[in-house]
């Protein structure tokens, strides 16, 4: 596997940092977001380290973005969602902040507006894994 030391995602493929982790495969994983929109925001990437959407290689883009189009079922279901957003983001510029590419699987609800990331606040892992089983039963 293709890893980069300082990097937080790398750190949990690896098992070296926590998370809650709702889906694993051997090239793909999806994880609770610490610091979520909302509740059930969910991060899906590739297990391999690349920055963004011009380094990935595209087959393992397109799974990456099938196992998104999973948990997004999964996620709305689970949680009773109205709709769901994904969004992938690339570089400083598109307000990337994590360099290992990623896919945000966001529950929405009518008549809400999304956070700005200064809203954001983190989650302790027990209340994270609590919703990761809501969601991993309808995978």
């Amino acid at each position: 596997m293709k890893f980069e030391d300082n990097c937080i995602f790398c750190k949990i493929v690896q098992k070296q940092a926590a998370s809650s982790v709702i889906y694993e495969d051997s090239s793909v994983m999806a994880f609770l977001d610490i610091r979520p929109a909302n509740e059930g925001h969910t991060l899906v990437i590739p297990k391999d380290h690349y920055e963004g959407i011009l380094d990935i290689p595209s087959e393992l883009l397109g799974k990456v973005h099938k196992v998104a189009k999973n948990v997004a079922n999964a996620v709305k279901l689970a949680l009773n969602a109205d709709g769901i957003s994904v969004i992938q983001q690339n570089g400083r510029a598109a307000n990337q902040e994590v360099f290992h590419l990623h896919v945000h699987v966001i529950p929405r609800y009518n008549g809400q507006k999304m956070k700005s990331t200064k809203e954001l606040q983190t989650m302790d892992y027990a209340q994270l894994d609590v919703i990761a089983n809501k969601i991993k039963v309808c995978i």
